[in-house]
């Protein structure tokens, strides 16, 4: 990606927080947090639909009903719900041959060999471009950022061999055969979108898109908002795990998980800079052998962005996930490697702590990083951890689940 071409997007970062907060508030007060993933096919989409007294706008209303479509897919048997359940803080909660690892295929037998991760507080993300400041990619969608927004993003599962794997014209010509359908997009996007399958494509991917901005998504409903609102006390660990997270002379988790210039307790935290670093996640070897990829496989990840593929300084980067409902997101890293957040802490602990050398999950040593190259060794440094800084970074990591997730957490 040329340096010209993305001069004008390198402030973005320092304004994100501020922009941030103010479009949600003002998305919060059009919609209610409280909004069912159900959805009536038989009611009218007439911009009518009432949330709390609420209406739910056209478009979004739109969206709302083809994320949960199944004739997006080849074989009518995946929506975007699929792998985005709603009732799962938006991931593959299905109980397939991968054990959450990576996702199954519209075709009853293909796998993915990324994980999928949510799309919870997604929306927020800024598009993809390059931050001149800082000298790193920033934003997009995906683990590799090459959907540069979230209207692209939405077009690219349907269109996937390994996912949904069918074509912009079977799903258009299934769409018009719906009358809710072919009222709803003249309605929104003009009488003569049908006459256009890209054009219909792309409307269609917009309405998904606005359906995910509504607060369903992000309803930054967490304890630790509540405990910024003055409606919750940590407790003892939780609060430990808060000050470690932020300090600057300990873990250091905020130099990624955290937006640019937002200070401590911010309201409206992603937990994340949306950033892309290696730090130096091992291969899946199980992951691989199910998939039946070479077993020498090696994701590149920010690598394989079309404009990047010769830019060796960005493999094995990945883009920094949010940390909301991470507590309740597993498997971990774009791999899916890891099966239990403690394993994760205990990860990044083994870069600063020699006693650290074992994986819980395997009782054998920690495997070699994927990619060796472009470790972010710099931004890993921390103090090594005690038994109850790990516990206590769990606990507050818990803390930013979503209010209706809650009852997903372990006891």
């Amino acid at each position: 990606m040329q340096k010209n071409n993305t001069q004008k997007n390198h402030n973005i970062p320092y304004v994100l927080t501020t922009l941030t907060a103010v479009s949600i508030a003002v998305l919060m007060a059009l919609t209610s947090t409280s909004m069912s993933h159900a959805f009536n096919k038989d009611k009218p989409i007439d911009g009518q639909m009432q949330i709390d007294g609420q209406p739910l706008r056209n478009k979004q209303r739109l969206g709302e009903m083809l994320f949960f479509d199944t004739r997006l897919s080849k074989n009518q048997t995946m929506s975007c719900a699929t792998c985005h359940n709603p009732d799962l803080a938006f991931t593959d909660g299905r109980q397939t041959a991968a054990k959450g690892m990576v996702s199954l295929g519209d075709d009853g037998h293909s796998f993915g060999n990324r994980n999928t991760p949510t799309a919870s507080y997604a929306h927020l993300s800024p598009n993809f471009y390059f931050d001149d400041i800082n000298q790193a990619y920033v934003g997009g969608q995906f683990w590799d950022g090459r959907a540069d927004n979230l209207t692209v993003q939405a077009g690219q599962p349907p269109l996937n061999p390994v996912e949904m794997g069918t074509d912009k014209s079977t799903i258009i010509q299934r769409l018009k055969q719906d009358a809710h359908y072919l009222h709803a997009f003249a309605n929104i996007y003009g009488k003569d979108i049908w006459q256009d399958t890209d054009k219909a494509y792309d409307a269609m991917t917009d309405a998904i898109a606005s359906f995910e901005t509504t607060p369903l998504f992000s309803p930054f409903d967490s304890k630790y908002d509540r405990y910024l609102q003055g409606e919750y006390e940590l407790t003892p660990l939780e609060d430990l795990g808060r000050t470690l997270f932020f300090s600057n002379d300990n873990v250091n988790c905020h130099r990624c998980h955290k937006l640019p210039q937002s200070k401590e307790d911010d309201q409206y935290e992603t937990f994340t800079n949306y950033q892309y670093h290696n730090i130096g996640v091992p291969s899946n070897k199980q992951m691989l052998t199910l998939t039946q990829v070479a077993t020498d496989f090696v994701d590149l990840g920010l690598m394989n962005h079309p404009k990047l593929t010769h830019d060796a300084n960005q493999k094995g980067k990945f883009k920094t996930p949010t940390l909301r409902n991470v507590a309740v997101t597993a498997p971990y890293m774009h791999n899916g490697v890891f099966k239990d957040l403690k394993t994760v802490v205990l990860f990044y602990d083994k870069y600063n702590n020699p006693d650290n050398r074992i994986n819980p999950e395997t009782n054998k040593p920690w495997n070699d990083a994927e990619v060796t190259q472009n470790i972010s060794l710099e931004k890993l440094k921390a103090q090594k951890l005690t038994d109850r800084k790990v516990e206590a970074l769990v606990a507050f990591m818990e803390t930013l689940t979503d209010k209706r997730y809650e009852h997903l957490l372990k006891k």
